[in-house]
């Protein structure tokens, strides 16, 4: 499955590494923040994920087992492409989705929200993404909720890099 890239892909990339997040180990402060967005908006799982060239880390989870999978089939492909939070209340209902193998198979996502996890202005490390095995409806201010537990994530991503320089 081909996926989209934004037009400073290679800066982006770049800056991911520069961060040191993709090799990082599991970070506690992380998983709380997945913990309480996935109590906040009461969904089964919440990741916090990194888009490098070919794959999406999970580096935080709740309601799943923190891994990778193979970047063709992340939905925080599309949600790395702006600022907005990107919403598919029904994957079947959504063409670029319906076949997707984890809309298919496990961990069968019917409804997916993701807000980018912005770095830098237009550095999109990747996303805090909720996710469900039903549809749901995702309003303006629950889209504005979500964005502010993925600046908690950025805060507490750039704090950790920091602390390592010094």
């Amino acid at each position: 499955m081909p996926f989209p890239t934004g037009a400073n892909e290679e800066e982006r990339l770049q800056i991911l590494l520069e961060t040191g997040a993709l090799d990082a180990k599991a970070d506690p402060a992380l998983d709380r923040i997945c913990e309480e967005a996935r109590l906040h908006f009461e969904v089964p799982i919440c990741t916090l994920t990194l888009l490098d060239k070919a794959r999406q880390r999970i580096k935080a989870a709740q309601g799943m087992d923190p891994g990778e999978t193979p970047r063709d089939a992340a939905f925080c492909n599309y949600t790395i492409l702006s600022d907005e939070v990107f919403v598919i209340a029904d994957t079947l209902a959504d063409d670029r989705f319906k076949e997707n193998p984890f809309v298919t198979g496990t961990p069968f996502i019917r409804f997916y929200a993701g807000a980018p996890l912005t770095f830098l202005k237009n550095v999109r490390l990747g996303a805090l993404c909720l996710i469900d095995t039903k549809p749901r409806v995702f309003s303006r201010g629950d889209k504005a909720e979500l964005q502010l537990y993925a600046d908690r994530a950025v805060r507490e991503i750039a704090a950790s890099e920091f602390e390592k320089r010094s």
